[in-house]
């Protein structure tokens, strides 16, 4: 069997929506994986999503269906060896804090700073520092993002309903002690009272 043919047999046995990159095959070279992957591209066994990022297509009544940019994101991190956080507008997004779905996806990362184009939209990767990427819980990370969009002058009450929910409903408990400390005073004073009014309303 040709290298061409074991590359398509992992990519035919693989889910649709499924990412490659050139080094998505370490065994071979990535130069002679990106000719390969150009092919397929060609052929339409895999669609080309953006500059040396191909996905196996997913098929609906209306075309093609790319993958949720945080897939797509989280498959480039996993790449690079890279962490990942959601910032800006796309956190908000995520944690309900806005219903606007922002055009360009922001993500700061702990890899290289890059865009990607996809169509008419863009993901930014923006290199932060490295004590953004030291919480241990999956909440409080991107929760520390989305207030730093928001600003302390800029907090509505409808706002804080949300985040309550949002530490109610992820109370990670396991990892709040030492996450809470990594975030801005201003966010830790407000998450620290809500934490608090969560569990007297719930000894009450």
């Amino acid at each position: 069997m040709t290298i061409k043919e074991q590359i398509i047999k992992t990519i035919e046995r693989s889910n649709p929506g499924s990412i490659y990159f050139n080094n998505s095959f370490p065994k071979y070279d990535d130069v002679y994986v990106r000719q390969i992957l150009s092919e397929l591209c060609s052929q339409g066994v895999i669609t080309r999503i953006s500059n040396g990022i191909y996905v196996k297509p997913i098929l609906s009544k209306f075309g093609i269906v790319f993958p949720p940019i945080n897939d797509i994101v989280r498959a480039i991190a996993r790449r690079d060896k890279a962490k990942i956080l959601p910032t800006g507008n796309t956190a908000l997004n995520q944690l309900g804090l806005s219903t606007q779905i922002p055009m360009n996806s922001e993500y700061i990362t702990s890899g290289s700073a890059r865009e990607i184009k996809l169509g008419n939209r863009t993901i930014r990767l923006k290199r932060s520092v490295p004590k953004n990427f030291d919480y241990k819980g999956e909440l409080m990370p991107t929760l520390v993002q989305a207030l730093k969009a928001i600003g302390p002058k800029n907090l509505t009450d409808e706002h804080i309903g949300i985040i309550r929910k949002l530490l109610t409903d992820h109370p990670e408990e396991k990892t709040w002690y030492k996450d809470v400390l990594l975030a801005p005073v201003w966010i830790r004073n407000i998450v620290t009272t809500l934490k608090k009014d969560i569990a007297n309303e719930q000894m009450g």
